[in-house]
């Protein structure tokens, strides 16, 4: 790699010793601190330390952390990888990154949503991997139409190799402008907003497996995939299936996954490389893990929007009790209507407390849906009133944070 300008030197550094100070004071984990302190100095300093590097950016409502993860392990068979673990997924987080790794040859950047086309511009990367698209934070991002339209707009022009879900039909516009895709059937469970074509406002059809869609009034259709999620398995460009037999449970991981080796291929990193190291990531910044105190073994599941809500009762145990906990913080979107469009009746006949900050809309959720359940004043009253033994523990951004912290993990 070039050399860095002597001023970019010096904001990475004083970056890095930034971030450093966060973590010994037990602040943070430094992961953007140190990205403003180098950016405050250097305003293009993400340009810099993305120069001659061989980047990926992840991007989507859901599974960005896990799918940079995965796509991390697999390419350190080529050679160190730099990348935001810790989800740091605006460009301060971007800075801290690629400033603490400066020699890696290769990065793996997960990006917000609406920051996708600021991060793209800026770093030129070679690489875009974009899954899927759902409402979420609308305070925040806006309509998810207006973020594929930015997608769009962004990758038009540009040499960018998008990696795209084509089972999700705003994914697939957003990606349409790009000079090389390469379009994967990574599923999509969630459909509830992708049920209008997003080229004309015409109604889309499905097939009755709901995997081939198109729409009813213009030309705007599913493309044609190169490689297939079908089951537990694969299928690659050649035909070849590859069983994936990781260790994250749950059909979104398996459409992670799917969505990391077409990333790994483009690298020239064979399935069979790539494989046995996606097979080694078993938690992902606290998800999934499995955590204990009094007797009771607790795993941690993350969900922030109706989307995310699905996949983490499709990992739940429907044997277990549940605690459920969601706070309104400025990460999470301050607006909690989005917990109408979640179906809790999938609830019913098993234990379930509920916690956090918002408890009460939750609660009132609940009570619609005709599920029982228990309000608690703190997370530490809930856990107490699960009897001994396995429960599960589901929570949006900043109260799933809040969690991490009562255990003493630092996300």
């Amino acid at each position: 790699m070039s050399q860095l300008p002597l001023r970019a030197q010096l904001a990475s550094a004083l970056g890095r010793t930034a971030a450093t100070l966060s973590r010994a004071t037990g602040r943070g984990d430094g992961s953007v601190i140190g990205g403003r302190v180098g950016l405050m100095l250097e305003p293009d300093l993400l340009r810099k330390l993305a120069a001659d590097r061989k980047l990926v950016l992840v991007s989507a409502t859901n599974g960005k952390t896990t799918t940079t993860r995965l796509i991390t392990s697999a390419l350190q068979e080529l050679g160190e990888v730099a990348t935001n673990a810790f989800g740091a997924n605006m460009p301060a987080g971007h800075v801290s990154a690629l400033a603490s790794a400066k020699d890696a040859p290769y990065g793996v950047l997960e990006v917000d949503e609406k920051y996708l086309p600021e991060v793209l511009d800026t770093t030129q990367a070679g690489i875009v991997c974009l899954m899927n698209l759902s409402r979420d934070q609308m305070d925040r991002a806006g309509e998810i139409w207006q973020l594929a339209q930015k997608w769009r707009r962004a990758l038009s022009g540009k040499p960018a190799h998008v990696i795209a879900n084509c089972d999700d039909p705003l994914v697939t516009w957003g990606a349409s402008t790009a000079a090389q895709v390469t379009w994967v059937a990574a599923g999509q469970r969630w459909r509830e907003d992708s049920w209008c074509c997003p080229e004309c406002g015409g109604p889309l059809d499905r097939s009755a497996s709901g995997a081939a869609w198109a729409c009813r009034e213009c030309p705007f259709r599913r493309p044609e995939p190169s490689w297939v999620l079908d089951g537990e398995d694969v299928i690659d460009p050649r035909g070849a299936r590859w069983r994936l037999d990781i260790q994250l449970p749950g059909e979104a991981n398996r459409s992670n996954a799917a969505m990391a080796l077409a990333v790994t291929e483009a690298f020239w990193l064979d399935p069979a490389r790539a494989l046995p190291r996606l097979r080694m990531v078993t938690s992902v910044a606290g998800r999934y893990t499995m955590v204990e105190r009094d007797g009771r073994a607790l795993r941690l599941l993350l969900a922030k929007n109706p989307a995310g809500w699905l996949e983490a009762f499709d990992v739940a145990d429907p044997a277990l009790p549940i605690i459920l906990s969601v706070n309104a913080q400025g990460p999470d979107g301050r607006d909690t209507s989005w917990l109408w469009d979640v179906d809790y009746r999938v609830l019913a006949g098993r234990p379930v407390l509920v916690a956090g900050e918002r408890r009460l809309d939750l609660a009132l959720r609940l009570a619609v849906a005709g599920v029982p359940f228990q309000v608690c004043d703190s997370f530490q009253q809930a856990m107490a009133l699960v009897p001994p033994g396995r429960a599960d523990v589901i929570a949006n951004y900043t109260a799933f944070q809040q969690i991490r912290a009562e255990f003493g993990r630092a996300i």
